[in-house]
Formats: C-alpha cells, sequence, structure tokens
C-alpha cells in the first residue's frame, strides 16, 4: 500500500478512501489535466461530493487517492482558497418543455406583476356596471367566468368596505361610496381632455364638451365655452337622456341591437322637442348611419334651435365622446364638415394620451 500523507483533522471530519499503490503510480503517470477530468467523471459516479469536501495530494503528485471532509473552505493545490462557482441555471429540454407547457393564465396581469385577488376585484366592479350596477352572484360568474366561492368571497370583502351593498333580493349593487372615486377621476379626466377642448374651440369656433355615457345616462364631465357672445352652456355634471344627444348616440352606436333597446326600455324615449325620436327602430336607423359616417349629430332634438354633432373617443374603457354644440344658425353642414375631423383628431389624440398614462 503507498504511504499517504494526511492533513491532521478531527476524527469526526475524516473519511479515507486508500487506493491500491499500482493504480495510483497509473494516475500519476497521467497528465494533470486527465487526471482531474477522471476525478470528477468518479466524483460524478460516485454521487455529489459534501460542500465541505477537499482533495489532498498524495506522494504521487497530487492524484486524488483520497477525499478529507474538512469544515475549513475549499483549497487548490497551493493551498488557497477556491471561490464558490456560480450556480447556472438549468436549460435543455426540460426547461424548453415547462416553456412549452405554460398556461395562457402566466401571461394574465397577475403574472405580469400584478395582484390576482386585485385584478379580479376590479373585474367583478365593471362587471356590476356593465349590468346596470346591480346583478346576483350567478349572473356575475357567468360574466366574469370566476369561481362562485372565489366571487363570494371577494364581494363580501367589497361589502365590508362600502363599495359593494346587498339587496333585501339578494343581488348585489355598487355602493355610494363609489361615486367620490367616480368624481375625482372624471375631475381627472376633465383635467386631460381640457387642453384638446380649448384647441377645439380656437378652431371652430364653438362651445366644445366632453361627455360619457354613465348607466344609463349622459353626463357632462368638461366644457370649454364658444368665442361668441351667444354661445351653449352646459353644466358640468348635468345627465341627459342619450336617444336625444349627438354624444349619446356616438356612444350607442357600437352596442348590439339587443342591448340598445334593453336600454330604451330602462329609460323611456321621452320626446323633448317635436324633433326628438320617440320611435325605437327609427333610434336603430340613426345608430346605422352613425356607425356608416363615424360621427353623430342632434338637430333641434335634445333643446330647439341648437344642434350639435359628436365623436366617440376610441380604444379607452370608457364610452366618453367629444362635441362640438352651438346655434342652429351658425351650425351649418358646412361648419359640420370642418368639425368631423377636428373632433376625431382630437378624440384619438385623447385616447393615446389615455392609453399612455402621459398627457
Amino acid at each position: 500500500m503507498a504511504n499517504l500523507n494526511f492533513h491532521m483533522v478531527e476524527p469526526s471530519f475524516r473519511i479515507a478512501e486508500v487506493k491500491g499503490a499500482e493504480s495510483l503510480r497509473m494516475q500519476a503517470a497521467r497528465p494533470l489535466a486527465t487526471r482531474e477530468r477522471a476525478h470528477f467523471r468518479h466524483a460524478k459516479a460516485r454521487g455529489p461530493m459534501p460542500p465541505t469536501a477537499r482533495r489532498m495530494s498524495d506522494d504521487f503528485g497530487g492524484g486524488p487517492a483520497c477525499r478529507v471532509l474538512d469544515p475549513s473552505p475549499p483549497t487548490n493545490f497551493a493551498g488557497k482558497s477556491r471561490p464558490k462557482s456560480p450556480r447556472r441555471p438549468k436549460v435543455g429540454k426540460y426547461a424548453f418543455a415547462m416553456r412549452k407547457t405554460q398556461s395562457p393564465e402566466e401571461s394574465s396581469p397577475a403574472r405580469l406583476g400584478g395582484v390576482q385577488s386585485i385584478v379580479r376585484t376590479f373585474e367583478l366592479l365593471e362587471a356590476l356596471a356593465d349590468q346596470g350596477g346591480s346583478a346576483s352572484l350567478s349572473r356575475l360568474a357567468e360574466t366574469s367566468g370566476l369561481p362562485l366561492p372565489t366571487i363570494h368571497r371577494l364581494v363580501r370583502t367589497l361589502v365590508s368596505l362600502g363599495y359593494v351593498r346587498q339587496e333585501a333580493s339578494r343581488e348585489y349593487v355598487l355602493a355610494p361610496r363609489l361615486i367620490r372615486l367616480g368624481e375625482s377621476a372624471g375631475r381627472m379626466l376633465s383635467t386631460w381632455a381640457m387642453p384638446h377642448l380649448a384647441k377645439l374651440v380656437d378652431l371652430l369656433g364653438e362651445t366644445a364638451n366632453l361627455a360619457m355615457l354613465d348607466g344609463d345616462q349622459i353626463v357632462y364631465v368638461a366644457q370649454s365655452p364658444g368665442r361668441h357672445s351667444m354661445r351653449m352652456f352646459t353644466e358640468v355634471g348635468r345627465r341627459v337622456s342619450p336617444h336625444c344627444t349627438a354624444v349619446g348616440k356616438a356612444l350607442l352606436a357600437d352596442l348590439s341591437e339587443a342591448d340598445v333597446r334593453a336600454l330604451l326600455r330602462r329609460t323611456g324615449m321621452a320626446e323633448h322637442t317635436e324633433h326628438t325620436i320617440t320611435d325605437p327602430q327609427t333610434f336603430q336607423d340613426q345608430l346605422t348611419w352613425v356607425r356608416e359616417h363615424g360621427y353623430a349629430t342632434d338637430d333641434g332634438e335634445q333643446e330647439i334651435g341648437v344642434r350639435c354633432v359628436a365623436v366617440k373617443i376610441p380604444d379607452v374603457p370608457s364610452r366618453i365622446a367629444f362635441s362640438i354644440s352651438g346655434p342652429a344658425p351658425r351650425m351649418t353642414q358646412d361648419l359640420i364638415d370642418r368639425a368631423v375631423p377636428l373632433l376625431a383628431d382630437a378624440a384619438e389624440s385623447l385616447s393615446a394620451e389615455l392609453s399612455s398614462g402621459r398627457p
């Protein structure tokens, strides 16, 4: 047997594997790089080396004659500490297989850095709003696609916070506490829209408005008054029926016929002037014209002697529209033809700003 030189170590840490002298001589005769590769092949076959293990050199030129477990840091043949190699990420066919089997949910907002419960909570609030402000749990499950237990847990949390209320009919409705959030959001929307409204007034001279569909009604959220001494003035916050306004027609045009008829049944079609449309089919024909031409008009349907033209703002979560209104003698067809492309440009610009978050 070969005479081996061991460093002094604690007995509890010593595990020596002594090989025959002939085997050691054969290892010593090979180049150092070859011995190192052979050592790692044997070590891999034996299993992973304990973290405190270090290799000792023997009398035959540094061949791996033994392994000694030692609490000291790993060292090289010169006695210097060797830094640990960084772990490399797993690659290869298994990692590729994991990437291929990722589910669609992994690209959802929650997977992309969002919190899933918050995403689902706002989905439920929007589903309630889409249902006119009230819905049952089963209806929410049908429209949102979420499991009933999840919906019940989230809705009960919203009830405890005061954002949702449960009626005697067991349906859930949006609660008044949301009004404060809506008013604040409306003020911010009007702030972003004002530069566009002011530009429209500068170019056309008539009053420019921003209005949105809130539930079943149109509400005006911002206005820039015209330059003329006799001009249109609509109070911000005023609510009107959609069937008798240009903004109402612009915002309802892309809804299905069934949804429009359901809305008209809820609101009625009150006759404000002799020009007000009160027949559902005639109103549907008007919406078809709006879809074909890209803008809507109101010719004295809300107030006698007032004309209005409106364009919907595209690609935004809420249904909002820009409009220009003024006395009928000044709101000629020539002015409307000039106003439509300007309204469309303003709508595209505001849509881009709302999408990017930068005015």
